[in-house]
């Protein structure tokens, strides 16, 4: 999935839109990426000199790549729901993610049981894990706008 098809199925937009690609999304797992630049709005001020993705972030970069494959593998209609985290566990981040950096996201779907789901992810740059932890959200509907 390209950009314009992301779009389609999340409702996030830049700058918040966290997600650049997908390359593989299946029932249960996605593997999806964001290419982290010099000119993400959130360097400007962590931290000037030293610039670094906030971990919460990469969480959120996570949460999108989980939504993007509830949305097209495990909902009927996307622009009906939304899906909103209600927990986040046992999160670790293991190493600093800098302007330059091609962020790998990998999530997989645990239980599911009417509108709530469990998932794992782990955020990786050159095969070395960044961020990783045990979510919950729940899929809502989506208001209208």
């Amino acid at each position: 999935m390209n950009i314009e098809d992301i779009k389609k199925v999340i409702p996030h937009r830049y700058p918040f839109l966290l997600v650049d690609r997908v390359l593989e999304v299946e029932e249960a797992s996605i593997k999806a990426y964001k290419n982290v630049t010099a000119n993400e709005e959130f360097f400007n001020g962590h931290f000037p000199g030293q610039p670094i993705m906030p971990g919460v972030l990469q969480v959120e970069a996570l949460a999108q790549a989980g939504a993007i494959m509830l949305m097209t593998q495990q909902v009927d209609d996307p622009q009906e729901t939304l899906m909103v985290f209600s927990g986040i566990n046992k999160c670790k981040f293991r190493r600093q993610v800098v302007p330059g950096d091609q962020l790998m996201l990998e999530v997989e779907l645990g239980a599911k049981k009417r509108n709530f789901v469990t998932m794992t992810g782990k955020a990786t740059v050159e095969g070395k894990v960044a961020c990783e932890l045990e979510a919950t959200a729940a899929l809502v509907p989506r208001e209208k706008i």
